[in-house]
């Protein structure tokens, strides 16, 4: 069967734009084969609305472009260059282990990139094998499929394709490729590599390009590259807010881990918090707790100063009213967090108008469940079904209670109302980290059947379904903490 033949058949239709912005942006690069591909998990849903044809992806020829041994026709396959702040120090950085294939165009008229992950060395490797391993992309799978079900923008996951060669970590580990969906892979690293390597022409180009493909309206007003600030802040603003709202840890917000689309991007070192606490930590490099729970607000609005100071040049000719301009802007980050935050945890208690004192209620409720190490998932689900919640029995809670029911009547919606509220709002699952893990171990042996159960539970989170149940539980005892690593 021939290239042009298998992307007939699945559907492939790609178009590359990016691949048509200057050159200092990327690096052609074509995806290294593998021994002995094959699929994995394939996303049928996520395939069927990006116009493929799920069957055609899991046959031998799918497999081998999911893997990157066959390239189809239309596709311009790149390896895009960005830097970062890591963990506060900036980096060159860029795809190390990735590969662009170019941009599905859907039916619906969608444009979606389809990057090979783990694909092989690329010039921005710096040393890397640029392979990865099936446990990490599986995980990956996972937890964005989680978060799309959490209604969080989410990069996500068509397939995990397995390579058939094992790579070397700590150990010998089977080695896989992870085909990821994206708005784009924009990222606040690609302005500060353009501004630091690129031409003032090169940076306007990619300033007019994330305008054109994710903020139209921005072009049309008097200040262009000032609007397209202020709408990424937005974005991030109620992104981040999400996050807290469900308990997400990311754990590496590099601004290389910032896309300017408002997805949450690169599954790495993260986490969903059992037990409430702002400085939980997941990562096993964050010693320093640099990106814990409760700093995600603050580490969003630095990454976006980050993105700023590229931005000054085309904001306005004179630098000194260019960064005041910005800053402006940058402000408007805290209360556009604090009002989608708030929106949220009204819409967790049931509540629908607005009263000055619910930033105290809200407040009392967290400082109860970190003082008494409530489980954050399942305080908000256990207050939404009326049932126990670790809290019982304690004097202070009784009286939070009280006020949360009294709050609840003064407001005109019904019960029944904010009981629907609640249960729209409060899911009943999450991707549990010890769920996560019992998924991948038995993957690990060759049984995907838990980790398609726990996928089936996530994809509706708010089903509150009988079936969910053994999900909500908590983890048995350890005496160590749970920790994750970069290994995506």
């Amino acid at each position: 069967m021939t290239p042009s033949q298998t992307s007939a058949e699945a559907g492939w239709n790609f178009d590359n734009s990016y691949a048509r912005l200057p050159e200092t942006l990327f690096t052609r690069q074509h995806p290294g084969a593998v021994k002995a591909p094959e699929i994995v998990i394939c996303n049928e849903d996520l395939a069927s609305a990006l116009g493929l044809d799920p069957k055609a992806l899991q046959t031998p020829a799918g497999a081998a472009v999911l893997a990157g041994n066959d390239v189809p026709e239309g596709a311009d396959p790149l390896a895009q260059a960005y830097a970062g702040h890591q963990f506060g120090y900036f980096n060159m950085l860029g795809d190390g282990r990735a590969v662009l294939l170019g941009e599905q165009i859907t039916p619906a008229g969608g444009r979606y990139d389809i990057q090979l992950k783990g694909s092989g060395r690329t010039p921005y490797s710096r040393g890397g094998d640029g392979r990865a391993a099936l446990g990490p992309m599986l995980r990956e799978y996972i937890i964005s499929e989680g978060m799309h079900g959490l209604g969080i923008p989410t990069t996500r996951s068509l397939a995990v394709t397995a390579t058939g060669q094992e790579i070397q970590r700590e150990m010998s580990l089977p080695g896989a490729v992870l085909t990821r969906v994206a708005a784009s892979h924009i990222r606040v690293g690609t302005f500060q590599y353009t501004a630091q390597w690129g031409t003032p022409e090169d940076l306007k180009a990619l300033a007019d390009y994330t305008i054109n493909r994710h903020y139209p309206d921005a072009a049309q007003s008097d200040q262009p590259y000032l609007s397209l600030l202020r709408e990424v802040i937005r974005r991030q603003a109620s992104l981040i807010a999400q996050w807290q709202l469900a308990g997400f840890i990311h754990g590496v917000m590099n601004t290389d881990n910032m896309a300017l689309s408002g997805e949450t991007i690169d599954y790495g070192p993260c986490a969903f918090m059992d037990v409430y606490h702002p400085a939980t930590v997941f990562s096993s490099i964050d010693t320093q707790g640099r990106y814990a729970y409760g700093n995600q607000p603050y580490i969003g609005a630095w990454n976006l100063a980050r993105l700023a100071e590229p931005l000054l040049p085309l904001i306005h000719d004179k630098p000194e009213k260019a960064a005041e301009m910005a800053e402006e802007e940058i402000a408007r980050f805290a209360g556009w967090f604090e009002e989608n935050w708030l929106h949220g945890m009204r819409a967790k208690l049931g509540l629908f108008n607005e009263e000055e004192e619910d930033g105290k209620l809200i407040s009392s409720l967290l400082d109860l469940m970190k003082e008494h190490r409530a489980d954050y998932t399942n305080t908000f689900r256990a207050l939404t079904l009326s049932e126990e919640t670790d809290m019982d029995g304690i004097e202070a809670f009784s009286q939070w209670l009280e006020q949360w029911k009294q709050r609840q009547h003064r407001q005109e919606e019904s019960l029944e109302a904010a009981w629907r509220l609640m249960r729209g709002s409060n899911p009943a699952v999450i991707p549990r980290n010890h769920r996560v893990e019992e998924a991948l171990s038995a993957a690990g042996q060759g049984d995907l059947t838990v980790m398609q159960k726990l996928l089936a539970v996530l994809a509706n989170p708010y089903a509150y379904s009988s079936e969910q149940q053994p999900y909500c539980m908590l983890p048995g005892p350890s005496t160590r903490a749970y920790r994750t690593y970069c290994g995506t």
